[in-house]
């Protein structure tokens, strides 16, 4: 069978998008072929900084002959029918149709296509400049004098030469010809930039591999990656250092590289003053290279850092390696100007009185002053809800209230909520944010704060993923949970919620992270009677001012539920009364309009006018759905912990509040069905409901309580006991919030459900029997129901 080589050459492509790019040619080219009727054996993408590759083998020759059979019209049919008719089939004149007999439907047109095959080589030469004009690059460009031109060629560097042969290893292989923006296909290639950049002639994928290989061209992007990740270590190990390996970096140098060779670089031992992370950072980010430290001595770095060259140097690489130290140098210099900076006093400290005095802030200590000009400075956190200092003032209550429920002191959550925001100021981490909350840490410890303080500055962020750990630490919780809250209460309040795929503020993330850091820590709370909704909801809440047109000052302002009740209670002198309700009205048809940012009503003949300014908030059930957005958050969570999603569905009602409590009856009841009991149990219930659920449609009489004097059989009055029995333990026992034992307490329905259904028959003639037995079965649902509703559960 044939085998398929494709080379796109290029100008550099940039690293984060090769793996992608790569991919994508590799399915584009492969649909097309199978969609063209030809199938192949395996297909392997490669690429490097300037070559996306394509390796397909066992391609078909040739695809294969069509015949086809297209019944049409009755012969009798309306010219429109016939016309339709031959443009499906693609004839020009009914001539060209045969006519079919039926012995029921008559005779009717039939058109019999034969479309012979295509050769492999013409569909690919019809597919690959296809593929190059749509290639899907996040960002392209046009080059040269045809980029005057509209609808020239673009991708995402100037395209160099395209190599494309096709034929079996036994025979010599031919080139594919095709052409696209006066580029030719051929056999030819060019090995690295610098040391072998003449034309190579290539006839099939293995000799490509080895000429490439010989031109100082490494193909295999994970075999560029294993040279690195090997040569780092081995260099770091012989000079007595362990290599902090980075598999993002590594991933991104094995994309700048097409031979790698990996030297060592290093800087002056006066900078490992700085944080490991800054240092860390400030070389990965400027240099892509890694760092190092010394063997078996825990988190501090070396001096020295490894960096991986594109090219074999005459003098061994030490050029490269001078002017890479240079540029860390230079870099870390600026570093360790930030990290002194931030430790230093601010030099406005007079005008951030007032906000250290509303924060509690001691002006001596550096990471106060900052977090006094976050305030002072009023950085928004968003248009519609308020400023980072307003937010951080929400964080420290609700952190303060959170703490005795998760086991911490509010002393402590409210100095670490206080502090949590504020690293945002500082120079690291306006140089690199991604070490928000991790510097903040820093700089507290440094400033003698207490070590559950500091700890919680850098967790309140966690988790930020589902494989990032969660604070344990009751601060850290306290603190990580009013931040997460106080962020979705806001964002719903506003209604700025996740829509699809897009989720532009990672509310679920921080859905999911309460969800995580309620369960992992063993924390059981009803959500709808946790303190944020009363802490956070007033500051959300939309502000109405009447304003007098002719002094410009407000005549009114204040929260929209507060002028109703002002209202509600007499507070007001009839002269306002009237300005009032008007503002009501006005305010109510601006939130069923979903309009609220700087509303102004329009009634002429009046120097007052109405402005509203807030959030419009669904006073009437504000929490269902953020509820439910909880719920959808641990339905995620459970079913990546192997949970069934019928038990989950089968345990979760709208009401459901406790998370913690949820996942427990999940367990519990995945036990129990586990057992013989509970599969049994569960037939019997579900056979119970079903009968129950067909009456009640048919809308037969149930009696309102089950009475034992109409009883005619033992195993009526044995179900009876034995359901009052469960129904008392099972209710005990979830008070007790042990819900293993309320299985076991359903589990003795098992036999008395059993016998039952046996020899009881439900539809009795008598109809008082017939409603009595009924609500017998009505009684084992509600039984049942106190632990899950078992008509969900599968089975």
């Amino acid at each position: 069978m044939p085998d398929l080589l494709l080379e796109l050459r290029s100008e550099e492509i940039p690293a984060r998008m090769q793996r992608k790019a790569a991919g994508d040619l590799r399915k584009m080219l492969a649909d097309g072929l199978v969609e063209a009727g030809l199938t192949y054996e395996a297909a392997r993408e490669y690429w490097t900084p300037r070559r996306l590759t394509l390796d397909i083998r066992g391609l078909n020759a040739r695809s294969k002959d069509i015949h086809e059979d297209i019944k049409g019209p009755s012969t009798s049919a309306p010219e429109q029918a016939v016309q339709g008719f031959l443009r499906k089939a693609g004839l020009s004149s009914i001539t060209e149709a045969h006519v079919h007999s039926d012995p029921k439907k008559g005779d009717f047109y039939v058109a019999h296509i034969s479309k012979p095959g295509r050769a492999a080589e013409e569909i690919i030469a019809g597919l690959v400049p296809d593929i190059i004009r749509t290639f899907p690059w996040p960002k392209s460009m046009r080059w040269g004098p045809a980029s005057a031109k509209p609808g020239s060629l673009r991708w995402v560097r100037p395209l160099q030469s395209i190599l494309c042969t096709f034929g079996p290893e036994t025979e010599e292989p031919v080139v594919v010809d095709f052409e696209i923006d006066g580029i030719r296909s051929g056999n030819i290639t060019y090995g690295h930039r610098f040391h072998a950049p003449g034309e190579i002639t290539v006839r099939r994928f293995d000799d490509y591999v080895s000429k490439l290989e010989a031109a100082k061209v490494v193909l295999d992007a994970d075999r560029r990656k294993e040279i690195i990740l090997a040569d780092a270590r081995n260099l770091a190990f012989a000079n007595g250092l362990d290599l902090v390996e980075d598999e993002g970096l590594l991933e991104e140098v094995s994309g700048l590289v097409e031979w790698p060779v990996v030297l060592m670089g290093e800087f002056e031992e006066a900078f490992l003053a700085i944080p490991a992370e800054v240092i860390r950072l400030t070389i990965r980010a400027n240099q892509k290279c890694f760092v190092t430290r010394p063997q078996g001595e825990g988190e501090a770095l070396s001096s020295r850092f490894i960096l991986t060259a594109n090219i074999e140097a005459s003098d061994g690489g030490k050029e490269i390696v001078h002017g890479n130290g240079k540029v860390v140098c230079a870099r870390l210099s600026d570093a360790l100007y930030f990290w002194k900076t931030d430790q230093g006093d601010l030099p406005d400290l007079v005008e951030l009185e007032a906000s250290a005095e509303k924060f509690g802030l001691d002006l001596k200590k550096p990471l106060d002053q900052r977090m006094a000009r976050l305030d002072h400075l009023n950085v928004t956190f968003h248009a519609k809800l308020g400023t980072q200092g307003e937010r951080v003032q929400r964080i420290k209550r609700l952190a303060e209230e959170l703490a005795p429920i998760v086991g911490a002191d509010r002393l402590p959550a409210g100095r670490a909520a206080v502090l949590a925001k504020a690293d945002l100021t500082t120079e690291v981490v306006g140089e690199f944010p991604e070490l928000q909350g991790a510097m903040g840490r820093k700089y507290a410890l440094l400033q003698g704060e207490h070590s559950s303080v500091a700890a919680a500055i850098e967790e309140h962020y966690k988790p930020q993923g589902p494989s990032d750990r969660v604070p344990t630490d009751p601060v850290s919780i306290a603190v990580a949970l009013a931040d997460k809250l106080d962020t979705l209460v806001g964002f719903w309040t506003i209604n700025e919620k996740p829509t699809g795929s897009k989720d532009p503020y990672a509310l679920r993330r921080a859905a999911l992270g309460v969800v995580r850091i309620l369960i992992e820590n063993g924390i059981r709370y009803p959500l709808l009677q946790l303190p944020v909704y009363e802490i956070i909801e007033p500051s959300y809440r939309p502000k109405v001012s009447i304003v007098d047109d002719l002094t410009s000052d407000d005549f009114y302002r204040d929260d929209f539920d507060n002028i109703i009740e002002s209202i509600e209670d007499d507070q007001v002198e009839q002269v306002d009364r009237e300005l009032l309700e008007r503002a009501i009205r006005f305010a109510r048809r601006q939130f069923d309009l979903g309009k609220f940012e700087d509303s102004k009503s329009e009634e002429d003949g009046s120097r007052y006018h109405i402005e509203i300014k807030g959030p419009v908030f669904d006073f009437a059930n504000p929490h269902r759905d953020l509820l439910a957005f909880f719920h959808d958050r641990l339905k995620v969570y459970l079913r990546d912990q192997g949970a069934r999603h019928d038990l989950i569905d089968a345990v979760i009602t709208p009401q459901s509040d406790d998370l913690l409590r949820i996942v427990r009856r999940v367990e519990a009841l995945g036990s129990f069905l586990d057992t013989e009991d509970g599969k049994n149990l569960l037939a019997g219930t579900k056979r119970a409901a079903n009968i129950l659920a067909a009456e009640e449609k048919k809308k037969t009489a149930v009696a309102e309580t089950v009475e034992p004097a109409l009883f005619r059989q033992d195993a009526e009055k044995s179900l009876f006991a034995a359901v009052n029995q469960a129904e008392k333990q099972a209710g005990e026992a979830i008070q007790n919030q042990d819900f293993s034992a309320a299985m076991l307490a359903l589990s003795v329905l098992r036999e008395p459900v059993d016998s039952f259904f046996e020899h009881v028959l439900v539809n009795d003639e008598d109809l008082s029997v017939r409603a009595n037995r009924l609500a017998l079965l009505a009684r084992i649902r509600t039984a049942t129901g106190q632990v899950a509703d078992f008509s969900k559960i599968a089975g």
